[in-house]
């Protein structure tokens, strides 16, 4: 795919925006999905980092559920970060078969940083903000592990979702939102 890829954040709560500054800056045209019409002709979706019990709520009050369901088995590219990392997995969404822990790092006041290398992404290690963040605490065999953190596998892949627990939004580094746009525009993309 050539152009500006039109990628959804979905925007019932969490840090959307940052994710929308990053992608517009990779040359993405970002739409903020609150609800099921805001995914018609999406190219991607972001799910971003926030309260996972929120982001339930917002999902089941806007009628979300099923259309994100929907998107992802048409064949859409989802990027997660943290919470939605949460909401991908086999309790939630169920889109993605892994489970994630919740908090599994710590509250608030345990938050990182930490610098991990990640499969498809050169140049040195992708530094990783963890707020609250979950953990993948299992997942099927169909699931690429692509980062681990002390033991626990903290970014994964699996068809065209790629999930991480962390935040790569909040720092300057636009080399994982890069990783999701090539995986949009390349035609040979899993």
């Amino acid at each position: 795919m050539a152009g500006s890829p039109l990628i959804g954040a979905l925007a019932l709560q969490g840090d959307f925006a940052a994710h929308g500054q990053m992608l517009r800056g990779l040359g993405a045209t970002v739409r903020e999905v609150r609800v099921p019409a805001d995914l018609d002709g999406l190219e991607g979706l972001v799910i971003p980092g926030g309260e996972s019990t929120t982001m339930t709520l917002g999902i089941a009050r806007e009628g979300l559920a099923q259309p994100l369901r929907d998107l992802v088995k048409e064949g859409v590219p989802v990027l997660g970060s943290c919470a939605g990392l949460i909401m991908l997995d086999r309790d939630h969404l169920g889109l993605m078969d892994v489970r994630a822990e919740r908090n599994a790092f710590g509250r608030q006041l345990q938050s990182f940083e930490a610098d991990l290398e990640v499969p498809g992404i050169d140049g040195g290690p992708l530094r990783a903000v963890f707020i609250r963040a979950p953990w993948i605490a299992e997942h099927g065999p169909g699931v690429e592990i692509l980062a681990v953190l002390d033991g626990h596998p903290v970014a994964a892949r699996e068809g065209k979702i790629l999930a991480v627990a962390f935040h790569a939004e909040l720092t300057d580094d636009e080399r994982l939102h890069r990783l999701f746009l090539d995986g949009i525009r390349s035609p040979t993309s899993p």
